[in-house]
């Protein structure tokens, strides 16, 4: 009988990060079709196909210095608004600093899968680091997860 190699597991480095943001779900049936905001909790759950030599899948300030960073660059403290939203023009000319076109109608799926399919690849693209899983909590009670 051949001895069966044991089962590495799977080493997850996860930090969470927090921004505010408005959005209005264009098309929703009920009051998220409204603008409004919420206090997101993003966790970014990485992992790699091996520990470095220190025995980290990563350092947690490169998580903080690349995805968090962006979230504080780009959403933090915006508006965002689907870039075929009928109002996405009006709100730029009241606050043209304040408003972020995305390319997505701006749910709380549509910003994790974006963070982890378009964003997250590209800040991680040198560590050897991949962005598995991202749970993005719109509210205490209410959250999304998205994994490759």
């Amino acid at each position: 009988m051949e001895a069966t190699q044991p089962h590495s597991p799977t080493v997850n480095a996860c930090r969470t990060h927090e921004i505010c943001a408005g959005h209005r779900v264009f098309g929703h049936e009920s009051k998220c079709s409204k603008i409004h905001g919420h206090n997101y909790s993003f966790e970014f759950h990485c992992n790699a196909e091996k520990l470095d030599e220190v025995g980290r899948v990563i350092d947690f300030s490169v998580i903080k210095s690349t995805l968090c960073r962006w979230l504080e660059d780009h959403w933090d403290h915006q508006f965002l608004v689907w870039e075929h939203d009928p109002i996405a023009s009006s709100l730029e000319v009241a606050d043209p600093d304040g408003v972020v076109r995305v390319p997505f109608n701006p749910t709380a799926e549509n910003l994790a899968e974006h963070v982890l399919t378009v964003v997250a690849p590209e800040l991680l693209a040198d560590t050897g680091v991949r962005l598995q899983r991202l749970v993005l909590h719109e509210t205490k009670k209410c959250w999304v997860e998205a994994q490759l």
